[in-house]
């Protein structure tokens, strides 16, 4: 089970969907000014649909290429509609083993936000999954997990929690849709800014992941876990095609997957910097940087490479003891992530480029 902070970045630049020309006209600041502008926009915008019509919708934004319902928790080969008509929609019954329904998964549960109405019926948040592995979710919050007690049929699992700062378990989907669940829940930080700080006490769970805040919103470790799953996996085609048919459907649009970069525009300044580590010690100085050239120390052979906010690598170096000196005068102002790797492990810091 790979560590929180042992992030592999892709090497391609993130997708990016198609808003409506001036949809986000108005969403010109930085950090949590940012998110509020988004929250004007993607809640003006917002034209809430019955619950009860979700699963008609399913069908235009769940779809896989050979017709099946889209399950992110499990393989199996779900038809949409009523088993009266060949589907395997719930029916409030069964669904004590896994490929016999499917059901409406609220990744972000209902119990977590007092089941009230935008936010149960917003279809950002509303994915069709296996009922039997929707139930042993349960409530429980998204993580990263050291056993498993049960894993689905595409390997998501129930289990006890890697991180340490998390007690009891967690749920754990597979690596393919680990940025799309980290997206949904920045929707949600975003969409439901005036009620989120209300919600942390509302359930166990959800207090796991909920610090009580309407900027930050996410307790230090589940904001730097969500982060991480958001870059290293990219915005998919999947997510693209889908967040066009919500706006199709509700007229608004989860942003973090239109511009992946707003992610750490918004939390930039309340992420964790340097809390990751090597089996050996590596340096990085001067940092900020304010001259042409950084510095890395490291005890071993090691590959430094520099992303941009949003994923595309700008400089790759490799560093060891005669070759330390990264020279970085055609980088322009603003923050990098340098990823620092050997062949067993990797190690991501953040550099401010003055």
């Amino acid at each position: 089970m790979k560590q929180l902070y042992f992030i592999i970045f892709l090497v391609s630049t993130f997708a990016f969907a198609q808003p409506p020309e001036g949809y986000y006209n108005s969403a010109t600041g930085t950090g949590f000014t940012l998110k509020t502008q988004l929250y004007t926009i993607i809640s003006g915008s917002h034209q809430p649909q019955p619950f009860n019509t979700h699963w008609t919708f399913f069908e235009t934004a769940d779809v896989l290429p050979n017709g099946k319902v889209w399950d992110i928790y499990a393989n199996c080969n779900f038809e949409f509609g009523t088993p009266d008509t060949g589907g395997n929609q719930d029916i409030g019954s069964g669904g004590n083993v896994e490929c016999e329904f499917f059901n409406r998964e609220h990744t972000f549960p209902t119990s977590w936000f007092g089941n009230i109405e935008p936010a149960r019926s917003d279809v950002v948040q509303l994915l069709p999954v296996d009922k039997k592995v929707n139930s042993e979710r349960g409530n429980l919050p998204y993580g990263e997990a050291s056993s498993a007690f049960f894993t689905s049929s595409n390997g998501t699992i129930r289990g006890s929690s890697e991180i340490t700062e998390v007690n009891g378990q967690v749920f754990e989907v597979i690596d393919e849709y680990k940025g799309d669940i980290a997206r949904i829940f920045f929707y949600m930080a975003t969409r439901y800014e005036d009620l989120v700080a209300g919600w942390e006490n509302l359930n166990t769970d959800g207090d796991k992941m909920l610090d009580g805040s309407s900027n930050k919103v996410f307790e230090q470790w589940a904001l730097d876990m969500l982060y991480s799953w958001h870059l290293n996996d990219p915005v998919s085609q999947k997510e693209i095609d889908r967040n066009n048919a919500i706006y199709n459907y509700q007229n608004n649009r989860n942003p973090f997957v239109d511009n992946p970069g707003y992610v750490f525009q918004i939390w930039q300044n309340v992420l964790s910097v340097n809390e990751f580590s090597l089996n050996s010690s590596i340096t990085m100085f001067p940092n900020p940087a304010a001259t042409n050239e950084i510095n890395i120390i490291s005890n071993r052979e090691i590959t430094a490479e520099i992303f941009d906010i949003f994923g595309k690598k700008v400089l790759a170096r490799k560093i060891n003891a005669t070759h330390k000196t990264i020279d970085i005068s055609n980088l322009t102002s603003g923050v990098y992530l340098v990823k620092l790797s050997n062949q067993s492990q990797s190690v991501t810091k953040k550099l401010i480029r003055q």
